[in-house]
């Protein structure tokens, strides 16, 4: 290879590295559990007034990487919600996914008869700007729906 070809090549592998560099890294499976279990333990202990405004201030810790905590009561009212505290009281019911997927009433129906649940999803990552899949895990804690959601990518 000639120094004129590398010197060609050198900027295009540059760009080629720069939306890796730029895109954050995904929290895992692993860490997206463990925050849900740390969000429902603190649920359980505080209660409701104290855990929701726990999970709603990004500086209480229940916010790491792309995960955060949300709360929905079993008609789809946001209690809590990490991602954007001023959600808080409104409806959620007819949410969407990118794809067009109900995606409150799929986390409601996936703990109607269970205790926890898993929904898959199409959602923009605000992170990266990038619609992605990504998977919310969610637990029922009386009337009160605790979930944490992961990007698969």
């Amino acid at each position: 290879m000639t120094v004129f070809s590398r010197v060609l090549l050198a900027p295009a592998l540059f760009a080629l590295a720069i939306p890796a560099a730029i895109a954050a890294p995904h929290a895992s499976s692993t860490e997206a559990q463990g925050l849900l279990d740390r969000a429902v333990v603190e649920l359980t202990k505080e209660g409701p007034a104290k855990a929701f405004a726990e999970f709603n201030d990004p500086k209480a810790g229940f916010a790491q990487k792309d995960l955060y905590v949300f709360v929905f009561d079993t008609k789809g009212v946001y209690e809590a919600t990490g991602a954007n505290p001023s959600l808080v009281g409104t409806s959620a019911i007819n949410l969407t996914d990118a794809e067009g997927k109900l995606l409150v009433q799929a986390i409601i129906a996936s703990v109607k008869d269970q205790s926890e649940g898993r929904v898959d999803y199409v959602w923009l990552n605000r992170i990266d700007n990038r619609v992605e899949h990504k998977v919310s895990l969610v637990r029922r804690v009386g009337d009160h729906i605790v979930g944490v959601g992961y990007y698969k990518g």
